[in-house]
């Protein structure tokens, strides 16, 4: 009788390969099906949430305007700044000036101690008086002298007089007009000397030489002040500093190798540091005829075509040189905006203009540039609000809340 065959070891080992294909399968696919579904709503959440951002509106471009050729930067310069001090040394006693004070020409800014100078003018003043009266004096001494000269000329023409009184009668009268004579030039001197005195009184007054405005108080009532520097820093050189403020230009710096591009009378726009937005028209008033060799450079003069308050001493400017309007034909711009407005985008300028909480992404054609602005050939009309900060996280149709 044959036995059964025994099982094999190999053939009791359970096959596992089409069991963990199948059961992997989906697990493989829900968690690819998780992933996905985290990445969309990230996305979703990320273009749900608004871009907050800042604005600026485009403003109309002024018409007739002319190609810069030429940017520089400089400072705004008085013409007329003075740092009043006194001629003579003395203690301040009142100071009649403070910061921002307006002041006319002439006028008192401060007063020192006098008194010494009063006590001079008044010794000088009596000698002046005595020397007054010595005058009347001789004048009336003479004119009793002249009578007598002419009574003893009768007398001696009738023979009563002799003509040794006749000669001591002439030289009394001589000798009164010689006496009269030093009497005068003593009052003259006494007289120069109390104008003298006079000036020397009206020295311990500070005036202001021109009319303009005080941007500086550098003494007080108590401290000595002197024409030169003394006494270390107990001793002040000036009371105030007076800026004629209808003196107001620009000072900039050309490189001496664009200078044949300035002329006197070129026409100019300004735009100060302080106000990005204002164009303010000027022209050059002269080229200063020397370069600065060490940075290469000619300082150039600019007057403001129409003075404004808001214009202050040293306040920092840019300097755009224009040709006039005639010799360039220039694009008619259609708008002025902030640079910051205007990014680069596949090689194109391009902004992004605000609308109902949205942007709109819109090459646009530039034009010249006015420090901080730059003209807008095409692309931006007037009164359009444009994204001027995080446009790098912009994009065309992309919700946006506006700071502030």
């Amino acid at each position: 009788m044959t036995e059964p065959a025994k099982p094999k070891l190999a053939d009791l080992r359970i096959d596992r390969t089409g069991i963990t294909g199948s059961s992997r399968r989906p697990l493989l696919l829900a968690a690819i099906a998780l992933v996905i579904t985290a990445v969309v709503a990230v996305l979703l959440l990320g273009r749900s949430r608004p871009v907050v951002i800042e604005t600026a509106t485009a403003r109309a471009a002024d018409p007739g305007g002319a190609a810069t050729i030429l940017n520089a930067s400089g400072y705004v310069e008085p013409r007329r700044k003075a740092t009043v001090a006194a001629k003579i040394t003395g203690r301040v006693t009142e100071v009649l000036v403070d910061e921002g004070m307006a002041v006319e020409a002439g006028q008192v800014l401060a007063r020192l101690d006098d008194s010494d100078a009063r006590r001079r003018s008044e010794a000088i003043r009596a000698e002046r008086e005595v020397a007054a009266a010595a005058l009347t004096e001789i004048e009336v001494a003479l004119a009793d002298a002249v009578r007598t000269l002419n009574r003893i000329q009768e007398l001696r023409a009738d023979g009563v007089a002799s003509v040794q009184d006749l000669d001591t009668a002439t030289a009394n009268v001589d000798g009164l007009h010689a006496r009269l004579a030093v009497a005068r030039s003593s009052l003259a001197a006494a007289e120069a000397q109390l104008a003298v005195a006079a000036q020397d009184l009206e020295n311990y007054t500070i005036r202001a030489p021109f009319a303009g405005i005080a941007v500086s108080k550098d003494a007080q009532p108590g401290e000595m002040v002197s024409p030169v520097s003394a006494g270390g820093g107990f001793t002040r050189t000036g009371i105030s500093t007076i800026v004629d403020m209808a003196s107001l230009e620009i000072e900039v710096d050309v490189n001496e190798s664009h200078i044949a591009k300035v002329y006197p009378g070129q026409p100019a726009d300004a735009v100060l540091d302080a106000y990005p937005e204002w164009r303010i028209p000027a022209t050059v008033r002269t080229i200063i005829p020397t370069a600065d060799r060490q940075k290469a450079t000619v300082k150039v003069r600019l007057g403001f075509d129409r003075l404004d308050p808001r214009i202050l001493p040293d306040m920092g400017v840019k300097v755009a040189f224009r040709e006039p309007a005639g010799d360039q034909a220039a694009p008619t711009a259609q708008s002025v905006v902030p640079q910051s407005a205007v990014v680069e985008r596949d090689g194109r300028s391009v902004v992004f203009v605000v609308s109902d909480g949205a942007v709109e992404r819109r090459a646009v054609s530039l034009g010249r540039n006015f420090g901080s602005e730059v003209e807008i050939v095409a692309g931006v009309a007037p009164g359009e609000r444009l994204a001027v900060s995080a446009l790098e996280q912009l994009e065309d149709g992309g919700r946006v809340a506006v700071k502030g």
